[in-house]
């Protein structure tokens, strides 16, 4: 039997590494898109690479058209890969928004119209768009970032509407606060350990998640363990999104009880 093909982006660091180490390790072939060739080769050594800029749907075309060329077939695609700056719109220029949108919502369009190509030849195929809780769940400093991941869901519904007579799933996960560099990122020293605590007293599970943990959900969405999972959003947030007061008021309000 031949070996399912996984392309994922953004697979050089945090969720998209993750996701590539767990495809592998349950027998898919992967092809890895990235910015950041050196990191990506290291990844997986028998990994096919592609390096390169999202914002260039050129190149988002060719990714999949080698991936066709060298193996024949395509079976899930993971649109994980995310670019932002952290400014509210008062501060975002014309440049950032369209950047933005371009990384995190059109070429994420552009690939799964591409692979579906591929994939309802086939007959089948998952397409996996990671979104964010915030999408939902805001907080102003993000503008076009949070334009792009509500849009990545609506469209989501759309592809799984489109694509679903041929055999094609389309699935979005969307992750709370997760311990990868894109987290870290969003403020520097004490501003981000306020941050991080803050986002800890906030969901009942009082940590970060891990990379491996959205690595091991998008894999099961791609499994036949899924096979009846489409035109949805799979929130893995360790509860954060449907928690009102965080555990520090609480335990005010009732000592021992949380």
């Amino acid at each position: 039997m031949t070996a399912p093909v996984a392309l994922i982006t953004g697979a050089a660091r945090g969720i998209g590494r993750a996701t590539a180490l767990e495809l592998a390790r349950r027998g898919y072939q992967l092809v890895l898109v990235d910015m950041l060739a050196d990191e990506m080769a290291v990844v997986h050594q028998d990994a096919l690479t592609f390096a390169g800029d999202l914002a260039d749907l050129d190149f988002c075309r060719r990714a999949v058209a080698k991936t066709e060329a060298q193996f024949g077939r395509l079976d899930l695609l993971v649109n994980n890969a995310a670019w932002r700056k952290v400014e509210t719109l008062r501060e975002t220029e014309v440049t950032t928004w369209d950047k933005t949108l371009r990384v995190c919502l059109t070429a994420p369009a552009f690939l799964a119209k591409w692979s579906a190509e591929i994939m309802q030849r086939q007959g089948r195929g998952v397409i996996v768009n990671v979104s964010s809780i915030r999408s939902h769940f805001s907080d102003g400093t993000a503008a076009a970032y949070v334009a792009a991941k509500g849009g990545i869901e609506a469209l989501t519904y759309e592809l799984a509407a489109l694509y679903g007579s041929q055999g094609i799933r389309v699935v979005a996960v969307a992750p709370g606060a997760i311990n990868t560099q894109l987290s870290a990122d969003l403020a520097a020293g004490d501003v981000m350990r306020d941050v991080a605590a803050d986002c800890i007293d906030h969901t009942p599970l009082l940590r970060f998640g891990e990379p491996e943990e959205i690595a091991r959900t998008i894999a099961w969405l791609a499994s036949d363990d899924a096979s009846f999972i489409t035109g949805t959003t799979i929130v893995a947030d360790g509860g954060l999104t449907h928690h009102h007061y965080g555990r520090s008021p609480k335990q005010r309000m009732k000592p021992g009880e949380f």
